[in-house]
C-alpha cells in the first residue's frame, strides 16, 4: 500500500506528472482494497467471517464469494481454539465457481465449545495470497481478526451441531456483523 504513495512523492519531486495521477489512484484503491473497519456483531450466534454474497448455504457448510468491493479480512465466527492451519496449494481459478476448491486454500480448523468450525480461505483468478493471523493454540474470540485473502477470492465454512442455520443463498453478509446461524432451542 505504502510503495504506490512513495513513488506518487518521488514523481511529484522529480516534476513527472503525467504518471503522478496513475501513482496516486492506485494509491488511493489500495487504501480503499486493504481498508479494516472496526466490525460489532448484530447480535447472539455465530456471526460470518467474511464480507460478500452467499453463493451457498446448507445446514453443513456456508459459502462466501467476496469481490474486489468487499472488505477482505476474515474474522473468527465463534469464539474458540486454533486447533490447526493447513496451507494447500491449488490454482487459480474463479472464486465464485463451486470447482474454486481446487483452489490455493487455507483450512483454520476451531475447537468451540459448540464443536469443531472448520473455515477455508480460498484464493480467485488474480488472488496470489492468503495471510492468515493465528496459529495452532492460539485462543480466539468472535469476530476476532483471523486473516485476509487478497482481491476477490471465497471463504467456506461449517455450522457445528446445535446450531440452526440463518443465511440463505442470495444474501449480502459483513465480517463480525452478520449473524449467520443461531443456537438451536
Amino acid at each position: 500500500m505504502g510503495g504506490p504513495l512513495l513513488v506518487a512523492v518521488l514523481l511529484t519531486s522529480l516534476r513527472i506528472w503525467p504518471l503522478l495521477g496513475a501513482a496516486l489512484a492506485l494509491s488511493i484503491f489500495m487504501a480503499f482494497f486493504h481498508r479494516d473497519p472496526e466490525r460489532v456483531p448484530h447480535g447472539e450466534g455465530m456471526i460470518s467471517p467474511a464480507d460478500g454474497l452467499v453463493v451457498e448455504a446448507s445446514q453443513e457448510k456456508v459459502a462466501i464469494f467476496m469481490n474486489h468491493h468487499n472488505v477482505h479480512v476474515n474474522r473468527s465466527p465463534l469464539e474458540g481454539r486454533v486447533k490447526s492451519v493447513e496451507h494447500g496449494d491449488g490454482g487459480h481459478r474463479p472464486a465464485f465457481f463451486r470447482s474454486s476448491s481446487k483452489n490455493e486454500r487455507n483450512l483454520i480448523v476451531l475447537e468451540t465449545p459448540e464443536g469443531e468450525v472448520r473455515l477455508t480461505q480460498i484464493t480467485g483468478l488474480l488472488v496470489r495470497r492468503i495471510v492468515c493471523y493465528v496459529g495452532p493454540g492460539d485462543f480466539v474470540e468472535r469476530g476476532q481478526r483471523i486473516g485476509m485473502i487478497r482481491f476477490g477470492s471465497r471463504v467456506e465454512f461449517s455450522i457445528p451441531p446445535g446450531y440452526s442455520l440463518r443465511a440463505a443463498t442470495g444474501d449480502r453478509v459483513r465480517a463480525g456483523e452478520t449473524v449467520v446461524a443461531v443456537k438451536a432451542r
